[in-house]
């Protein structure tokens, strides 16, 4: 009885709840929130929310239920402003895009079957509130982030959050995530936050398809988090994002090789001290950040085999210190030490030291940041330059001019050097085109970013003498008096890149970590964002493969060794490469298939001929067949590659009656193009060439034309000028008989014919039927 009782009470209470909470659910309106009636516009949605957004914002208005109502008033207008959204809520009741059209949102209890179990929809978690108020700052969009993000994070990495509205599993991770960024940011680390339905774009660009995601950027390069939240996992997984030579552990034995590396590397080197013996992370992001100006190195106090760097340096073993070094490797130019080390700190010291006191000019961007183009509101700087060499000779002057700017350190002053043989573009300019057989000294000050600048040669060269440097010091007192004295000026060209091997290291690099990439989505299943490199591997094997399938079997006897062909079908090589260009597909064969035309292969090859192709048919005789069908094969070779064409041959002999039976089919039409004068009774009709569209009934006609010069044919100028038409109208007339010279120039347009058949330009001459190759000769005299 009392398990009974017990199981009222409670089935009594699940019901007295669910009723509540429909109710609470059914009250919201969001036309109700608006104060706007459900046929509102769009204009009049937008002025309310404008006029209750100014109204009940948390920072104007210090109402305790301000933050609550701000939060409808912002729900009701996304759901409102939304046409599909609006319809849903109309229709069904809906407010979240997830859920299935005519599922009621009211439906927050389910069956006992199934547990007591709440929708997560239910609770109208807003899109504000699973997340604080407060994180609306961090909410990226597109242009923001391609024009602000994406270039920075190659500065410093970016733990970015994907979440979207009515995300029950958001709000779960949400008190970690917090934890995370309050710890991450002060490190420099950026944050993110991407809304997966109001920023679809942004995510589609990230490849971001689920919420809750979590994303690192660095260097450009997106690479999602697969595992648990957990504040020390993301820590984690942000180290991990960055490249893994960062920072160098600095011992007893190479901390003189590390320092002495600003000859080659042209960068300041910093030494951190800590107790520690990983590299803290502030350090590796400091260290990320300045990676293109000054080398890092970490020393661990606990370590034994760093006692006699500590001893040198004098190090505090109680707080973490830095040492900046640059050309003297003794003695470092800056020092700090503090117990909490904090990244603004360290951003300054480091960027108050980017470059040594006389660095090497090795591309255009260090000379665009170390000597900047003069600005109206911004004091002159000036950039003293050394031109010298790299030879062992040159070093004592080098030393010196080092020493003197040592001495004469200035703001306005920039003091840097070049190697004459790495720098010979800018060298002769300044130099002009001369040689220096020692090292000089230029003053220079830039006036514009095409590289023009005001200069002045230092007289006498430089050595490194005392009156070297009493000269230098002298003309830039003068200088600072003066500043036109610098009377000399020149388009400087845009410095060589000397690091360019370097880049050869970089790409190789971001190839490891691409694959890497690969690898870590293979792993995880990550297939949505898998498919666009999936689907191109996939498209690339197959396209490769299927090329292969169709070179093994779409021509299978071309790599057997061919048999002798009968006399119908004749074969030449290729000697028509002249031609090639103008073929609309390269050949298949290295020769041209020419078949006969008998009473066989007549109706297969002319008259029944498939639609769209077309029989290039040669009229020869026998003994004009060798001559012609060489020219004949050398002409159209390059077309044979065209599926659509055939090439075939009409033995004259043979048949002499068929060509003066088509010309006569075809003169009702001729005479109405103008063509009056066609030759159907001419005896020889060697070398026309035939053009037959079987299943069309018209044809084009080639009528043979000699170009060539003999010296025994007075008349074969006149022959050349009247046979220069193409177009089907010729000679009323052609010679009984033809040499051998004309005979192998009677198809010497026919490949510029055979273009012009391509491009479809060629008049078309229409027969009602085509004539039997049988015919007699009684038949083709009647009419």
């Amino acid at each position: 009885e009392h398990a009974r009782y017990r199981q009222s009470l409670l089935a009594i209470f699940l019901l007295i709840l669910s009723v509540q909470l429909v109710r609470a659910a059914s009250e919201y309106d969001p036309y109700k929130v608006l104060g706007v009636s459900r046929s509102a516009s769009q204009a009049e949605i937008k002025r309310a929310y404008k006029n209750l957004a100014k109204e009940w914002h948390p920072d104007k208005n210090k109402d305790p239920k301000a933050e609550d109502m701000f939060i409808k008033v912002s729900k009701s207008y996304e759901i409102l402003s939304n046409e599909e959204r609006r319809s849903n809520f109309d229709n069904y009741g809906q407010m979240d895009e997830n859920q299935p059209f005519g599922q009621s949102q009211h439906h927050g209890f389910r069956g006992f079957q199934n547990s007591f179990y709440f929708d997560e929809s239910f609770f109208q978690f807003p899109r504000y509130r699973s997340r604080d108020f407060a994180d609306s700052k961090y909410l990226l969009h597109h242009a923001q982030f391609n024009s602000d993000v994406l270039p920075d994070s190659h500065k410093r990495p970016y733990l970015i959050k994907v979440t979207s509205e009515w995300c029950f599993a958001c709000i779960h991770i949400e008190p970690v995530w917090k934890e995370t960024v309050q710890e991450l940011e002060p490190l420099g680390v950026g944050i993110g936050i991407v809304d997966l339905g109001y920023e679809r774009r942004l995510a589609n660009q990230l490849g971001a398809h689920r919420a809750p995601s979590i994303i690192g950027l660095v260097n450009g390069r997106v690479t999602f988090f697969h595992q648990a939240v957990v504040r020390e996992h993301l820590r984690q997984f942000i180290e991990d994002l960055l490249p893994q030579k960062l920072v160098e552990k600095i011992t007893d034995n190479n901390y003189l090789a590390f320092l002495d590396s600003w000859h080659v590397e042209n960068k300041p080197s910093v030494l951190l001290f800590d107790q520690v013996p990983i590299v803290p992370l502030l350090f590796k992001l400091t260290a990320f950040a300045f990676r293109d100006y000054v080398r890092f190195g970490y020393v661990d106090q606990g370590d034994t085999h760093n006692t006699r760097l500590l001893r040198q340096f004098n190090i505090n073993t109680y707080a973490p210190t830095m040492l900046l070094f640059k050309e003297d490797t003794e003695k470092p130019v800056d020092i700090i030490q503090a117990r909490g080390m904090k990244r603004q700190i360290m951003d300054e010291f480091v960027s108050n030291n980017k470059f040594l006191q006389v660095p090497r000019l090795v591309n255009q961007q260090l000379f665009d940041e170390l000597c900047p183009v003069k600005q109206f509101h911004r004091r002159r700087k000036y950039c003293v330059l050394l031109i010298t060499g790299e030879d062992q000779a040159f070093l004592p002057g080098s030393k010196a001019f080092l020493d003197f700017a040592s001495v004469n350190r200035k703001d306005v002053l920039r003091f840097a050097y070049v190697y004459q043989r790495q720098q010979q573009p800018l060298c002769q300019a300044l130099l002009h085109n001369q040689a220096a057989l020692s090292p000089q000294v230029v003053i220079l000050e830039r006036r514009s970013h095409g590289g023009k600048v005001m200069y002045r040669s230092v007289s006498g060269g430089w050595n490194g003498s005392e009156e070297d440097k009493y000269r230098l010091h002298e003309q830039l007192e003068l200088l600072q008096k003066d500043p036109t004295y610098l009377s000399s000026d020149a388009t400087l060209p845009e410095l060589n890149n000397e690091m360019a091997p370097i880049f050869i290291i970089q790409w190789m690099n971001a190839a490891y970590d691409y694959i890497l990439q690969i690898y870590d989505d293979l792993l995880y299943s990550n297939w949505r964002e898998m498919m666009p490199i999936l689907s191109l591997i996939f498209s690339a094997l197959f396209i490769l493969f299927g090329t292969v399938i169709i070179q093994a079997f779409s021509e299978p006897g071309e790599s057997k060794p061919r048999k002798p062909k009968p006399k119908e079908q004749q074969q030449t090589e290729e000697d028509a490469s002249s031609r090639a260009s103008t073929s609309s597909r390269p050949p298949k064969k290295d020769f041209v298939e020419v078949t006969e035309l008998t009473d066989i292969t007549y109706i297969s090859n002319l008259v029944k001929l498939r639609p769209g192709h077309i029989n290039v048919v040669l009229v020869l005789t026998n003994t004009s067949k060798n001559a012609l069908l060489r020219k004949f094969a050398k002409e159209v070779f390059s077309f044979s590659g065209t599926q659509t064409l055939h090439f075939s041959f009409l033995n004259a002999d043979k048949h002499r009656h068929w060509m003066p039976s088509l010309l006569r089919s075809t003169s009702d039409s001729m005479q109405s193009e103008g063509h009056s004068d066609v030759d159907e009774e001419s005896p020889d009709y060697t070398g026309h060439v035939l053009a037959l569209n079987g299943h069309k009934k018209y044809f084009c006609l080639f009528r043979p034309v000699f170009t060539g010069d003999d010296p025994n044919d007075s008349s074969s100028h006149s022959r050349s000028r009247s046979h220069s038409r193409e177009d089907g109208v010729g000679p009323k007339r052609g010679s009984s008989r033809a040499t051998s010279i004309e005979v192998h120039h009677k198809l010497d347009r026919l490949g510029l014919w055979m273009e012009r058949l391509m491009e479809g330009t060629l008049p078309r001459l229409q027969v009602p039927a085509w004539p039997s190759l049988g015919e007699t000769t009684s038949s083709s005299t009647e009419t």
